[in-house]
């Protein structure tokens, strides 16, 4: 059974940075496209990072160049780096994988909370 945790967000400051991190379980993670969606606040879920089963990586206009998603295989883990953050940077954070079966039939972990503020 696929199980993806998402963890590290938290109240950060204009221009701090967190380190968001993604476990995931039940799945084969290293064949997997991998990516970071942000839920902003009464706004549809928007994917913000991907990075490919090859390690290819691709982001989102509003986060290129603050933004780096990373993986570790062994851990089985997604990370996402998030420096300069801006307060349009607030929301909830999901980890997901965007061409998998349970991707299709909707699962989605339960997010972790980022609130970028002064």
């Amino acid at each position: 059974q696929v199980r993806l945790v998402e963890s590290g967000g938290g109240l950060v400051q204009p221009g701090g940075s967190l380190r968001l991190s993604c476990a995931a379980s039940g799945m084969s993670f290293s064949a997997y496209d991998m990516a970071w969606y942000h839920q902003a606040p009464g706004k549809q879920r928007e994917l913000v990072a991907l990075m490919t089963h090859d390690e290819s990586t691709n982001y989102t206009d509003s986060v290129k160049g603050r933004f780096t998603i990373s993986r570790d295989i062994v851990r089985r883990a997604l990370y996402l780096q998030m420096n300069n953050l801006k307060p349009e940077d607030t929301g909830v954070y999901f980890c997901n994988a965007p061409r998998s079966a349970f991707f299709l039939k909707g699962y989605w972990g339960q997010g972790t909370q980022v609130t970028v503020s002064s």
